[in-house]
């Protein structure tokens, strides 16, 4: 069971940035931004307890994991997933906050980068001379 002070400093930092929505995944406690997860507790039996996953790109995950596994880590249920898992207890809080920052700004520029792609329709008619 995650206690519910594990995810009160992600909820602060959240709180923090725009557009956030406090909800639940599984459960578990979640922020999202236009409607789209960007950190949560882990809820897959296979991960830690109190442990974060963040939203981010693999190249970026590989490096955390790489440079501090003793924080960042990975089960092989998350492997396909863009997302880091943190363990809450051994991060700092300043590695929290970007962490925080940097899912929001990840899963908001590919929600942009989706949008942006397909608001632009083309027309079958040739085009006016």
């Amino acid at each position: 069971m995650v206690r519910a002070s594990s995810f009160k400093p992600v909820e602060a930092i959240g709180r923090t940035l725009p557009d956030v929505d406090l909800t639940t995944i599984w459960g578990k406690p979640a922020l999202k931004v236009h409607g789209r997860m960007f950190v949560c507790i882990a809820s897959h039996k296979s991960a830690e307890p109190d442990t974060l996953v963040v939203m981010m790109d693999f190249p970026d995950r590989d490096a955390l994991i790489e440079d501090d596994p003793d924080s960042y880590y990975l089960k092989e249920h998350y492997v396909g997933y863009p997302c880091v898992l943190v363990r809450l207890s051994r991060v700092r809080p300043d590695a929290l906050r970007d962490l925080v920052v940097g899912a929001h700004r990840y899963v908001s520029a590919k929600r942009k980068r989706k949008t942006s792609g397909t608001s632009r329709r083309r027309s079958s008619l040739p085009p006016r001379r």
